[in-house]
């Protein structure tokens, strides 16, 4: 059996006790008070009962201890699956998405998210999802907007027109007159 990994000198006991105690994180607080145990003198096994965990999981704790401080026994996001786009696929598609799609050539009037994706197959041999597209445009400072249709024989100011007008003066409505009730 291997030899036990020893903990960093510049704290003890009493200081991972404070720590844990002004901790607003629980987890953190369990593994600071586990390895407390363990500059008392405790047996490994009992920081793992204390932790309510494994030896490997203590032993686990104790590297990040040492590597980062009390810090590191914080509960940290998965970092996940990394990007299938990489700079340079993202490049292109930015050029893409500036030169607006030539109806001939591209098949479309304008770029969708479908789009996007088949084009990103065709170009780059890379599936990419329509969600993770959308994350990745939306990352590269694109949003999903359109601009409304405008018919290309329009004249200039012919909307304005067509637009109601509203009085400029409001006018109270005459009082009624009193109806005879019926029965």
């Amino acid at each position: 059996m291997a030899a036990a990994i020893g903990l960093r000198g510049d704290y003890d006991a009493r200081s991972l006790r404070a720590i844990a105690k002004r901790s607003k994180d629980g987890p953190q607080a369990r593994r600071l008070l586990a390895l407390a145990s363990v500059y008392d003198g405790g047996a490994r096994s009992e920081a793992a009962k204390i932790g309510g965990v494994t030896l490997q999981v203590v032993r686990d704790w104790v590297l990040r201890f040492n590597a980062e401080g009390p810090g590191g026994l914080v509960d940290r996001k998965a970092p996940g699956q990394p990007s299938r786009l990489d700079d340079a696929h993202r490049a292109a598609l930015a050029a893409l998405i500036e030169e607006e799609p030539t109806p001939a050539i591209h098949g479309v009037v304008r770029w969708r998210i479908v789009d996007l994706c088949h084009w990103t197959f065709e170009e780059f041999r890379v599936v990419v999802s329509e969600q993770t597209m959308s994350r990745e445009l939306r990352k590269m400072g694109y949003r999903k907007l359109s601009a409304r249709p405008r018919h290309h024989a329009q004249a200039e100011g012919a909307i304005e027109d067509f637009k109601k007008i509203s009085p400029l003066v409001w006018r109270k409505s005459r009082a009624k007159s009193a109806s005879p009730r019926t029965r």
